[in-house]
């Protein structure tokens, strides 16, 4: 008897839950149990404990599925032992004690770098941190280049902010080095180098397609690409 995985999807920055709604239809209309939770995106490692702590409540075997800077945190909470598959979208995928400022700096830098915003947050002990959204009138081209553009607008006022720690912060594990992972790459992201996806993805031997033309939001413009490669992982791993 096989056990269909639970499906995990894991948003990255400047996003929400909302932005795999189309994902989501896909795979529940293909009978898939999926769960989207909410990414923190306050600390690689205490938002990578978060996401390990709902895969382990999960009943039975989980993929999981990090879009962006989601893809450090499968990652780390991918070591979970029902845990079966990690699929990467437009994703980073580090290396274990690799930070995903050392991860990008591979690379020439994309624009996003220099069209981000910056804005403070208070943390224990009176102190406040840094945390950042992409610049609205550059969000469309940035993020959403192929998203009708009414889309754009309320995805642009609506973004979740990253605090900037996570990029000097190492991944504490790499579960793609003893899980099988798939890899989606985003040929016209501007938000994360192609060429960061690529690589990250060749490293791990990840099974990897590339859709030319989608930009970083590829999981809102192409989600039935998108579902598909992640019923692959599900297959694989049933």
């Amino acid at each position: 008897m096989t056990t269909t995985p639970t499906v995990l999807l894991v948003h990255g920055a400047f996003a929400d839950a909302g932005s795999w709604s189309g994902v989501v239809a896909e795979l529940q209309n293909h009978g898939i149990p999926v769960i989207a939770p909410p990414n923190p995106l306050r600390g690689l490692a205490s938002d990578a404990a978060y996401i390990a702590s709902v895969a382990a409540q999960v009943e039975g075997p989980v993929v999981l599925v990090g879009h962006s800077y989601g893809g450090a945190i499968i990652t780390v909470a991918g070591t979970v032992e029902n845990v079966v598959g990690l699929v990467y979208i437009a994703a980073y995928v580090p290396e274990a004690g690799e930070s995903l400022g050392e991860l990008q700096g591979r690379f020439p830098l994309s624009p996003l770098v220099s069209n981000l915003k910056q804005w403070t947050y208070p943390v224990e002990g009176g102190e406040t941190a840094v945390e950042v959204t992409i610049q609205a009138e550059a969000f469309p081209g940035i993020f959403a280049a192929d998203v009708p553009a009414p889309v754009t607008k309320a995805l642009a006022v609506s973004q979740r902010p990253l605090a900037t720690s996570v990029f000097d912060e190492p991944a504490a594990a790499a579960a793609w080095q003893t899980k099988r992972s798939w890899a989606l790459v985003a040929g016209a992201d501007e938000a994360i180098n192609p060429e960061v996806e690529r690589f990250g993805a060749k490293r791990a031997g990840a099974t990897t397609v590339e859709l030319e033309g989608a930009s970083h939001a590829v999981a809102v413009s192409r989600p039935k690409e998108v579902a598909d490669l992640i019923r692959d992982a599900v297959r694989a791993t049933s």
